[in-house]
């Protein structure tokens, strides 16, 4: 039974605090509630014009085939405007795109600067993805203790993913001594906001007794909770922990994966 260490790079689709700007207000009211047709008309205009917000919002469009074709090339060229005038989430998006190849050659040094521009603006998710390519030695040396700098920048805002990053980091004893009880706390974090990887480690560390009494029914809950949203590994490992229980303990198990629910919800 092992711990799974997936570190996803991810990308945001939040939005800075919008202009003052009537039409863009429209347009903006239009892509969040799925009016893209409307979006795009209202945007485009203010996006030609310079306008940093309607230049994302156009460029995640095209990025996501909303409204219009889905053209990463067109994508590229509006974030890339927004990026330049200094749009965090512009530059998050765009270093998701050189990290990925979409629309332009896989160049982890290009994303690297992208990722850095928006992660000194806060942005968490370039926060997060800054952390993953100091752990991976992506564009940069590896260097663990930078990864749990920006890792825990996003954490304590309340970023999942880089809640479950920081956690893989201190139960590895990676950047810092090895804690499997901080582990726990940053695992359960992300668990609570519906992580299936920090719920699959979640169940590891409870049947081992990692950082935590060893307890076979909470393991199995979070196994459940892991499984239901297609964790395979979770999958497998509920079977053969079954076998270490009763019935009623795989009842009691159930029973809180059922009543589980993410954390404000």
């Amino acid at each position: 039974m092992i711990l799974r260490f997936p570190i996803a790079l991810v990308l945001s689709l939040a939005c800075l605090a919008a202009p003052a700007s009537a039409d863009y207000s429209a347009g903006e009211e239009a892509y969040y509630r799925g009016d893209y047709a409307t979006a795009f008309r209202e945007l485009t205009p203010l996006a030609e014009s310079g306008d940093a917000f309607s230049e994302y919002l156009l460029g995640l469009m095209y990025a996501q085939g909303q409204g219009v074709l889905q053209d990463f090339k067109q994508a590229e060229y509006w974030l890339f405007l927004a990026a330049e005038q200094g749009h965090a989430q512009a530059q998050e998006f765009l270093g998701g795109m050189y990290a990925n190849g979409e629309g332009v050659p896989v160049d982890f040094k290009e994303a690297e600067r992208w990722y850095r521009s928006a992660a000194e603006q806060g942005e968490v998710k370039a926060q997060n993805n800054l952390g993953l390519m100091y752990a991976t030695g992506q564009g940069v040396p590896v260097d663990f203790k930078e990864a749990v700098r920006w890792y825990r920048l996003a954490a304590e805002q309340g970023e999942a993913k880089a809640q479950f990053n920081l956690g893989v980091m201190y139960a590895q004893g990676q950047g810092v001594p090895q804690d499997f009880k901080e582990a726990m706390q940053w695992y359960y974090l992300a668990a609570m906001q519906g992580d299936a990887d920090a719920q699959h480690n979640l169940g590891v560390m409870y049947a081992k007794g990692e950082g935590v009494r060893q307890d076979y029914v909470l393991a199995y809950m979070w196994f459940n909770l892991a499984a239901v949203q297609g964790e395979k590994a979770a999958t497998d490992l509920l079977g053969s922990l079954a076998r270490k229980m009763t019935p009623a303990q795989i009842e009691e198990a159930q029973k809180l994966a059922r009543e589980w629910k993410p954390k404000g919800k």
